[in-house]
């Protein structure tokens, strides 16, 4: 991979890592359903004016959009909003790897290697060290077990994702852009629905007529950069590099989200937490690169 490259994956990296502080930031003069809603508005609109519609079954864009946009994105913001830390949120969303792995194998009959089986037990341990950590009250930055299963559920909402995209591109090769512009339109009425539904039509009109330039901004970074302009730029490398040179980069993420959570909203962990952030991060090299090094390893012996 070249320099340029490089710098250009890293900087999606800490785009998407500082992406759930901006969603933070966003969610505090906003509800959740309405924030996310008016993301995905402006996600679609204009892009599909000039981005191609996807030559796949409607039902499939459905179901894509369903999964990776509003599952995971109405859980994830209702879990950041209940008071789940953005930093960690960045992290237990990386569960998806493993939900897609168990969902590969249920429905598409893919094989577990030991490095997945162990990635995903070690995972597991570093999550149940964070829920009891935050049930004990550890940590200035509150987290519950109702905000973890939210989280994990937007995690499990990804991975069912990342598996219809599986199906959707067996037969067919489809354009990222394409996809994710398009796909932008089928949770945007689901999202008002329920912001009407739960939130009520009072606190939807107050939100928009007294939106702060903060919300406007954190909007603006939600649709364009972190989603438009993130996922071209990966998408684009990920059509010219190998997957196992692009896809670990991801890894950084949770990193950056910690990071920028501590540097900007001042979220700190308990030092249980700490390890538990650690055993994750762990279980998901285990997962990655687990593969790849007992194969040296052979060819060695």
């Amino acid at each position: 991979m070249s320099v340029k490259d490089m710098l250009l994956a890293l900087l999606v990296v800490v785009a998407w890592g500082v992406n759930f502080v901006v969603i933070k930031l966003g969610l505090q003069d906003m509800p959740p359903f309405l924030l996310a809603g008016l993301r995905f508005s402006l996600v679609a609109f204009p892009a599909i004016l000039f981005v191609k519609r996807p030559a796949i079954p409607l039902r499939w864009l459905i179901v894509y959009g369903m999964t990776i946009s509003f599952g995971q994105f109405a859980f994830l913001f209702l879990a950041i909003k209940l008071g789940m830390p953005a930093g960690l949120a960045s992290l237990v969303l990386q569960a998806q790897a493993f939900f897609t792995l168990l969902l590969g194998a249920l429905f598409l009959a893919e094989k577990l290697r030991w490095n997945h089986v162990v990635g995903i037990l070690v995972a597991t341990l570093g999550m149940f060290m964070l829920a009891t950590a935050g049930m004990a009250g550890q940590t200035t930055a509150g987290i519950t077990l109702t905000t973890m299963m939210l989280t994990l559920a937007a995690a499990l909402s990804w991975g069912l994702g990342n598996i219809t995209n599986k199906i959707i591109l067996r037969n067919r090769k489809v354009p990222v852009m394409s996809l994710v512009v398009w796909s932008a339109l089928v949770p945007i009425v689901p999202f008002f629905a329920c912001s009407w539904l739960f939130d009520g039509e009072a606190a939807i009109v107050t939100s928009l007529l007294h939106i702060s330039l903060q919300t406007v901004l954190a909007l603006i970074y939600l649709a364009f950069i972190a989603t438009i302009v993130g996922y071209a730029i990966w998408g684009n490398l990920l059509s010219r590099y190998e997957t196992w040179r692009v896809a670990p980069l991801s890894l950084l993420v949770p990193v950056v989200g910690i990071l920028s959570a501590a540097l900007i909203l001042g979220e700190t962990l308990s030092i249980q937490q700490m390890i538990g952030v650690s055993v994750i991060i762990l279980g998901l090299l285990v997962n990655v690169f687990g593969g790849m090094v007992s194969q040296r390893l052979l060819v060695r012996t």
